[in-house]
């Protein structure tokens, strides 16, 4: 038991959890504000939007930024998740009683269902690289939203009516369901197979000829991609009534790649930040600018992304970035440390200051000179 506790000291450091830790914090917050009556529908509804939006942007983020594909069909995944996740509580609801139950069993039939097609377009797809994958994935969201467009049991164009959840408690499953999906991607990454999907995307040509299984990688990756995006699906139809198929539209797919890209492709940290930038950006700007001035909010926000990439990609704003970049000033704290160590005095009871009978660079030995040294006895002769 002492080895196994000593490998995990060895192998756990604080910065792979303090996301999801710091996460868990604000949700106890949040909870006790809730309790209280500190939080309107408003704020419930927002904080929903940005549990549902985190997890689709590090969801992507594995495709994206870990195994470097381009996919642009995050939201017809996202689709089949509201419809088919809140089609089936609609179903089970008259036959299970608790409604904890129904939207867990919901979320896993909605990620299910999601993985699968998944891994259906995900077979031919992936065998296409850059540009042409984004049009493959692309077109897979198109014609995922408009076939339940054209399905009656769905509502059709009028869109699915469904039954929408408590705000207060949806919020709490909503950020629950965020810090199981950062820890499962978290140990996904840190894994020998997160270290084989770093490795496609470094050189995949490298990583076939080490043995890696380059194609069952890059389903298993869509598959898991898929499966949370379903997830944060079902999130979404229980946020909202009615499903209508024009929410899940390329727009969709773009808004949440600009969450990957803004927040750094290839960090978890980084998504979880755009994310929740990006919705509260858009939910201030919908709720300011309304009515003849709903065109301008897409404008504004247009604006306010330019600007974020500008300042994330030219170089005369990179000192201003380094400078306030948390290795940076880690660095400049632990300098700091050792400057305000050298500046104390040196101990005035320092043995070298002290005198001494005995020099204590003087070399010791515990040899007897050669003269001083005796013979052993000689051994006695036995009697005749």
């Amino acid at each position: 038991m002492s080895r196994y506790l000593a490998n995990f000291k060895k192998q756990f450091k604080f910065k792979y959890v303090v996301n999801w830790l710091l996460i868990a914090a604000a949700l106890v917050v949040l909870i006790i504000l809730s309790e209280a009556g500190a939080l309107n529908r408003s704020t419930t509804g927002l904080l929903s939007k940005i549990a549902y939006s985190i997890i689709l942007a590090t969801s992507l983020n594995l495709v994206v930024g870990f195994l470097g594909e381009l996919s642009l069909g995050h939201a017809g995944f996202a689709c089949l998740g509201a419809y088919i996740g809140t089609f089936a509580a609609s179903a089970m609801s008259a036959v299970i009683g608790s409604k904890l139950v129904v939207i867990l069993l919901a979320m896993l039939i909605g990620g299910v269902v999601a993985a699968v097609f998944g891994l259906i377009i995900g077979l031919p797809a992936l065998r296409l690289k850059g540009d042409y994958l984004a049009i493959v994935t692309l077109a897979f969201g198109e014609i995922v939203r408009n076939i339940f467009k054209n399905l009656p049991m769905f509502g059709g164009a009028m869109g699915y009516a469904s039954k929408t959840y408590n705000q207060k408690e949806l919020f709490i499953i909503a950020f629950v369901a965020v810090i199981v999906v950062l820890i499962l991607m978290q140990n996904l990454i840190r894994s020998k197979h997160g270290r084989a999907i770093t490795a496609i995307r470094d050189n995949e040509i490298a990583a076939r000829a080490m043995g890696i299984n380059v194609t069952f990688y890059k389903l298993f990756v869509f598959v898991i991609a898929a499966f949370f995006a379903g997830i944060a699906g079902v999130l979404y139809g229980h946020f909202t009534t009615p499903i209508l198929y024009t929410k899940f539209d390329y727009n969709f797919s773009i808004e949440i790649l600009v969450m990957v890209v803004l927040g750094g492709m290839g960090s978890l940290n980084g998504s979880i930040i755009s994310a929740t930038l990006i919705t509260i950006i858009n939910f201030e700007l919908q709720a300011k600018l309304s009515g003849d001035l709903a065109a301008v909010r897409t404008l504004v926000y247009a604006i306010i992304l330019i600007l974020i990439v500008v300042f994330n990609n030219v170089p005369a704003f990179k000192p201003i970035k380094e400078r306030f970049s948390p290795r940076t000033l880690k660095a400049n704290r632990l300098a700091k440390k050792a400057e305000t160590a050298s500046t104390v005095l040196d101990d005035a009871a320092e043995w070298n200051r002290i005198e001494t009978k005995v020099k204590m660079d003087s070399v010791f030995t515990t040899n007897l000179p050669h003269s001083e040294t005796t013979e052993p006895d000689e051994a006695p002769k036995e009697e005749e």
